[in-house]
């Protein structure tokens, strides 16, 4: 039964604190291993993917209001 991705409230920071706190949770996660990250920077919706692209990891983005969400899959 999968476990339920582990989740980054980076909500209220500000660039680039929210890429810092994904790099460092997945140094620690396996490949394959889900992980979901929240942020309300505006400059996230651009950030993210774009790390997770440089790295080989998946990433699907989507909002919920002012909440933008990262669902990342470690490559």
């Amino acid at each position: 039964m999968p476990t339920e991705p582990e989740v980054i409230d980076a909500r209220g920071l500000k660039c680039p604190l929210p890429v810092l706190k994904l790099e460092k949770k997945l140094e620690g996660l396996a490949k394959g291993s889900g992980l979901t990250v929240l942020a309300t920077d505006p400059m996230a919706a651009i950030d993210i993917p774009l790390y997770c692209r440089q790295r080989g990891h998946a990433c699907e983005a989507s909002s919920e209001g002012e909440v933008l969400r990262f669902e990342i899959v470690a490559g």
